[in-house]
């Protein structure tokens, strides 16, 4: 018998609500029909909303209008929370400018999925069906549908305990640097919700570097970074498990062991590459020169914070640095890349592959096909992305490829690190660098999301026939 799909019905009439059962009706009727489309259009609106605050008169220190470029630029940058700028955040925009920044920093770091339950929560005061299946889907959580609606009350509490618990730290030290004391409020509450949220942006004109000695500034911002990167399904996890490893779903597992691992490997190789060049930490004693090494082996998967100058770091380093930005950290979390799972996965298939093993394990469990391939459609996916994005900024910039190969892989990552080509380019290569970050945080993820729901039906398969491949 053959199935029908099921078609959107539009909710009764409430009196009372006017317009909001329109929106509400529109909403659901979205999430139904694509809920990848309603993920990119929320994005999409939030960042033309937060360009249109930075393009005002108040939010420019000169009182003037910011350029459409330059503004529609910072806030996808603050939305997808990469942290490039092309202008100086810092003597740039005044007050009001910043904090649009970081409302922008904090609403994109909960995720596009994330964002568009919470506005159907907000519009219908309560979450249907469907908008709860696409939270689950957000938070990449097994729990049952009744829990959703708490779980994103949680992941909105959790952000706010740990931003606020850095906010306090970070003021503190500020504050005993002699800063005063609204200003040290404001730049700790600026440094956690940045840091967590793997966005890099900084109140500083100069940075961070002044503190690159100070372990109260830079290890509340790598601890934040980094437990921004492991992503709020972990976070869940952790909550729900505890620190049992038994009680750990596959995905916990693989994502810590997997991101511990690449602080490891990726602090002892920049260390050792960078350790005798004078530009960047050759001068340093020992100790500083490990404390830089693991502080850029964090910054580089995600949140783009640096204390050195990308320009003068040896080319090697810069390999190492691209290869670290293009994984990023873990799904559903703050940071970019194509995700340390997808690495995971892919390892664990070749490994399988070599072994001879006929399926996909990992610590008592196998690993389903679909997720095999998920993970190769969204390298891929990103491969293509990047390559398309060194041609274009190439043609545009006709700056040399590894400088543009940097540049477009921060983008994409929504790193944020930057050799400052980003702020010497055009318009047209700055609307580039904006498309690739809209991607990179929107793109990858939406594919992954949407193939592995996507299941067709067949009645029937072809014979099967092996091709050569190697």
């Amino acid at each position: 018998m053959a199935q029908t799909k099921p078609t959107w019905q539009p909710a009764p009439e409430r009196e009372g609500l006017g317009p909001l059962t329109g929106l509400r009706d529109f909403i659901d009727r979205l999430a139904v029909s694509s809920p990848a489309r309603l993920a990119v259009l929320t994005f999409s609106l939030v960042i033309v909303v937060f360009s249109f605050l930075l393009s005002l008169p108040v939010s420019s220190a000169d009182g003037k209008v910011t350029p459409l470029h330059e503004a529609v630029f910072t806030a996808a940058s603050a939305v997808c929370v990469t942290g490039l700028t092309v202008v100086s955040t810092a003597t740039h925009w005044t007050f009001f400018g910043q904090l649009v920044i970081l409302a922008g920093v904090f609403v994109g770091g909960l995720g596009t999925l994330t964002i568009a339950s919470l506005l159907t929560l907000m519009v219908s005061r309560r979450l249907g069906l469907r908008s709860k299946l696409i939270a689950q889907e957000a938070l990449n959580n097994s729990s049952r549908l009744g829990e959703v609606g708490e779980l994103l009350r949680v992941v909105i509490l959790t952000s706010a305990v740990i931003e606020g618990s850095l906010a306090v730290v970070l003021t503190g030290r500020f504050l005993t640097l002699g800063e005063g004391w609204w200003q040290s409020l404001w730049h700790g509450i600026f440094y956690a919700i940045s840091s967590f949220n793997n966005a890099g942006f900084t109140p500083h004109s100069d940075g961070i570097i002044p503190y690159e000695e100070d372990l109260w500034i830079l290890v509340p911002i790598a601890v934040g970074a980094f437990v921004g990167s492991l992503g709020f399904p972990v976070i869940l996890g952790l909550r729900q498990g505890g620190l049992r490893w038994s009680r750990w779903s596959l995905h916990v597992k693989l994502t810590i062991l997997v991101s511990s691992i690449l602080v490891v490997v990726g602090g002892v190789l920049w260390g050792w590459m960078e350790w005798d060049n004078p530009r960047t930490i050759g001068t340093m004693n020992v100790g500083d020169k490990m404390i830089h090494a693991v502080f850029a082996s964090i910054m580089t998967r995600s949140c783009g914070f640096n204390l050195v100058d990308q320009n003068h770091m040896e080319g090697t380093t810069q390999i190492l640095t691209d290869a670290l930005m293009f994984v990023g950290g873990g799904s559903a979390s703050t940071a970019g890349g194509i995700k340390v799972t997808t690495l995971a996965v892919l390892f664990l298939a070749i490994l399988a592959e070599g072994r001879g093993d006929p399926d996909v394990k990992a610590f008592g469990r196998t690993i389903p096909d679909g997720a095999l391939r998920v993970a190769i459609s969204v390298i891929v996916a990103g491969a293509t992305l990047v390559l398309v994005g060194c041609f274009l900024m190439s043609a545009i910039t006709s700056q040399p490829l590894d400088r543009v190969l940097f540049e477009v892989l921060s983008a994409f990552a929504t790193v944020g690190l930057s050799s400052g080509l980003s702020a010497e380019s055009p318009p047209a290569a700055m609307y580039v660098l904006t498309v690739l970050m809209f991607a990179g945080r929107v793109g990858t993820i939406t594919l992954a999301s949407g193939l592995s729901v996507r299941q067709r039906i067949q009645l029937y398969h072809y014979p099967e026939e092996r091709p050569i491949i190697g």
